[in-house]
């Protein structure tokens, strides 16, 4: 019986991800190259410690300036993302969960600060009931230990909770950590090759949290 959700945050809540990538492709594009979405997905919901510029200079056979680069990437990423808001329905099904008496957590290979802070500009951070970044674990997604950290935080056991991700590595946690999974990829991540996961939705508009979550609960019934 699912007792409570986990969130993903790049890509999921906000679509940090296809702005990420549109932004090196446009810097790789003024270079005469180009960031294959193939080869930028295996970074995604993962730190792997690529790096986008020295992939820039191995394609073009020549040094560039990084400082330079990631100055003109901050620049017109931060500009994007300070005006975007969160993907189509997810606040709603925050507002649904918190109805419904469930647990909300958060799971993120991403730093504290950075999603706490656009959790806050978005006046999403109250719904939170546990959080667990990057800062918490030794090993980020595709490890579980992201999501068997926000479990206990939540007080729950792995089988009570239900995700929401949107990358491949993400959802590879959940199912390892021996949680549900359902997907909703984004512009970058919808041709991705996902691991065997509960339900796929295009958006969360697509369907209420309680529909899903009787999908969800039908399914671990029948196990």
């Amino acid at each position: 019986m699912i007792k409570g959700i986990i969130f993903d945050f790049d890509g999921l809540i906000v679509d940090t991800e296809t702005h990420q990538y549109l932004v090196l492709q446009e810097i790789f594009s003024e270079h005469e190259s180009e960031l294959p979405i193939e080869r930028w997905q295996q970074e995604i919901g993962t730190q792997s410690g690529f790096s986008p510029f020295d992939y820039l200079e191995e394609k073009i056979g020549r040094k560039l300036e990084h400082q330079v680069l990631q100055e003109q990437f901050k620049e017109k990423y931060h500009a994007i993302l300070a005006k975007e808001k969160a993907r189509a329905g997810v606040e709603d099904y925050l507002k649904a969960a918190k109805e419904m008496g469930l647990k909300i957590g958060l799971a993120t290979s991403s730093t504290y600060q950075w999603v706490s802070t656009h959790l806050k500009n978005l006046n999403l951070f109250d719904y939170f009931d546990c959080i667990q970044t990057s800062d918490d674990v030794e090993k980020v997604k595709p490890d579980p230990a992201l999501y068997l950290q926000t479990a206990i935080g939540l007080e729950l056991v792995v089988e009570e909770c239900l995700v929401f991700e949107d990358s491949a590595n993400g959802a590879l946690a959940a199912k390892r950590a021996g949680m549900s999974c359902v997907i909703v990829p984004n512009q970058v991540t919808h041709t991705m090759d996902f691991c065997s996961v509960e339900h796929r939705l295009e958006s969360m508009t697509d369907m209420l949290l309680k529909d899903m979550i009787e999908i969800v609960n039908s399914s671990l019934s029948r196990r």
